[in-house]
């Protein structure tokens, strides 16, 4: 078999990765050593970045018809339990909440898309159901990666069905997205480098149909357990669902725990159980001639955050344009290898965020005493302290919007480069359209979204903003003689170009800036060959 791009893993990178491939109309087979996508708990939230990708995909309104409910409240809690008075309470706006902000927005401080509440055994089957809709896309579940090798020209890997046969396919190119164990970057000796086994935790999986109706305390969807066994409840997309992560010797605490945590008679189902390590890492290289490497097989993030599956969704849509572009010929060698160099970046910066979330989080849980729940000045006290701290620590670990929302590629050969550059914040978000950040968004006149008028990212984006007169032919012939696709959009409404401080930006298929100017460039040839890899 011959595939141009063979995925092995088929997470919600991988899955990402086929699907967008395939909308671009490349050739590619996904495989998947187990035999469906399982029940397990994993990720449980799209943030806004991922869902204004998945928007431009036409997937992120199936994606909230399978989520929590868009009246559902986002709030984060820390309790004793359930039935007792929090200790610490944060709103946050449910999708419905937060969707009527963005529509109020004018400054492009906002994202496109609201977050979403989903859990990953809720988004990989709906993935999976996608991709295997597009014609160009092979998906085989129960098909294991034996081996492989690469030569200058290809990949041919070995693969064994679930009958135990093992056939050959052979690829331009692979991408392993198999996970933090990957095979694939075990084969080619890339290390990971960082901070391992941080903290051994179990992790159970709970069906309880009453338990989201009956909490007396406030609905939201997370509950921070104040004790001395890190535990951490989770409200799953159904509400019927919910996770539990702790510090215990046995499977069988995990049922105690849950059962303390709650508080109330109700009747309830552990469906799994398993234990897990917090890890802080990324791989020492993303790439290997031929051979790509994204999502968890790169970085391996604690959950606090939200970063880990949103990084690899992130990873899936910058490699999947260029090798687009490099199959349908246009892209030059240096499109692919700039993989590498923009998301390895990205991957240390989120890796830092955990880090810094996850530390915020270590310093309120460390004021626990053993007296917290007395009703004496000593217990007060407790109480008062670990507040005191979680008031200015918690939030780390849920306001990240600078990391979701703005990084940027720093020395990419394909960004067009500006001495210095907005500093990098992982709390704060502040829109800028500095080469290699994200476009921000903004409403048109119609209260359309300009990002909407750009389209699904199957070409560079020429915008000319205010009723700009210049001459931008240069620009056009440039990628005509390359024959990159590049579409020219006259924007003339006053927002964008007040928010966006320029009358001529340059963007790439995935909505990252190339290039900005009030004039035409003096060199569009050279500026045409930067952006398209040449």
């Amino acid at each position: 078999m011959n595939t141009p791009v063979l995925i092995v893993g088929a997470g919600p990178t991988g899955l990402t990765l086929a699907i967008d491939l395939g909308l671009r109309g490349i050739p590619c087979t996904l495989i998947e050593q187990k035999d469906a996508p399982q029940f397990l708990p994993k990720m449980e939230r799209c943030n806004a970045r991922t869902m204004e990708i998945y928007r431009r995909m036409g997937l992120a309104e199936k994606i909230r018809a399978a989520g929590l409910p868009r009246s559902a409240p986002m709030d984060v809690f820390i309790v004793l339990s359930l039935i007792e008075p929090p200790l610490w309470h944060e709103k946050h706006p449910s999708v419905d909440e937060y969707q009527a902000m963005i529509d109020k927005s004018k400054d492009g401080r906002r994202p496109l898309e609201p977050y979403q509440l989903i859990s990953q055994y809720t988004l990989e089957p709906l993935l999976k159901a996608v991709a295997e809709t597009l014609p160009s896309v092979t998906v085989r579940y129960g098909c294991e990666l034996v081996s492989y090798s690469q030569d200058k020209n290809s990949v041919t890997a070995k693969v064994k069905d679930q009958n135990g046969t093992v056939s050959d396919i052979t690829a331009q190119y692979m991408v392993g997205c198999d996970g933090g164990s990957s095979n694939v970057r075990r084969a080619l000796g890339i290390k990971l480098s960082g901070e391992g086994d941080l903290l051994k935790l179990r992790q159970a999986l709970y069906y309880c149909e009453e338990l989201y109706e009956k909490i007396p305390i406030g609905k939201g969807r997370h509950y921070h357990i104040a004790d001395d066994k890190a535990g951490f409840l989770i409200v799953q997309d159904s509400t019927k669902h919910f996770t539990l992560h702790a510090i215990t010797d046995t499977d069988a605490e995990m049922a105690t725990l849950f059962e303390q945590a709650v508080a109330m008679p109700v009747k309830y189902d552990m469906l799994y159980v398993g234990a897990w390590n917090q890890k802080l890492l990324l791989a020492d290289r993303y790439q290997e001639g031929r051979v790509f490497l994204a999502g968890d097989a790169v970085h391996l993030v604690i959950p606090t955050g939200g970063l880990g599956m949103n990084t690899g969704v992130g990873d899936a849509i910058d490699l999947s344009w260029k090798l687009a572009a490099t199959l349908q010929g246009w892209g030059g060698p240096g499109l692919l290898a700039s993989y590498e160099t923009e998301r390895r970046q990205i991957g240390a910066r989120n890796v830092a965020a955990s880090t810094f979330a996850s530390r915020g989080r270590n310093r309120w849980r460390a004021m626990w005493r053993p007296n917290i729940r007395d009703n004496t000045p000593e217990g007060a006290h407790t109480r008062e302290e670990l507040v005191r701290v979680a008031e200015h620590e918690q939030s780390k670990g849920n306001k990240m919007t600078g990391a979701e929302l703005g990084y940027r590629y720093e020395g990419s050969p394909l960004i067009a480069d500006e001495p210095g550059g907005p500093e990098h914040n992982f709390m704060d978000y502040v829109p800028t359209t500095w080469p290699g950040a994200r476009l921000p968004h903004v409403w048109l006149d119609d209260h359309s979204a300009l990002q909407d008028r750009i389209g699904n990212g199957l070409s560079y984006t020429l915008l000319r903003l205010g009723g700009t007169k210049a001459d931008t032919g240069g620009i056009i012939s440039a990628f005509a003689s390359h024959n990159a696709p590049l579409q020219v959009l006259d924007i003339p409404d006053e927002r964008p170009r007040e928010v966006y401080g320029y009358d001529l930006l340059l963007l790439r298929p995935d909505m990252h800036v190339v290039w900005r100017g009030n004039l035409p460039p003096k060199d569009p040839i050279k500026l045409a060959k930067c952006a398209t890899g040449q």
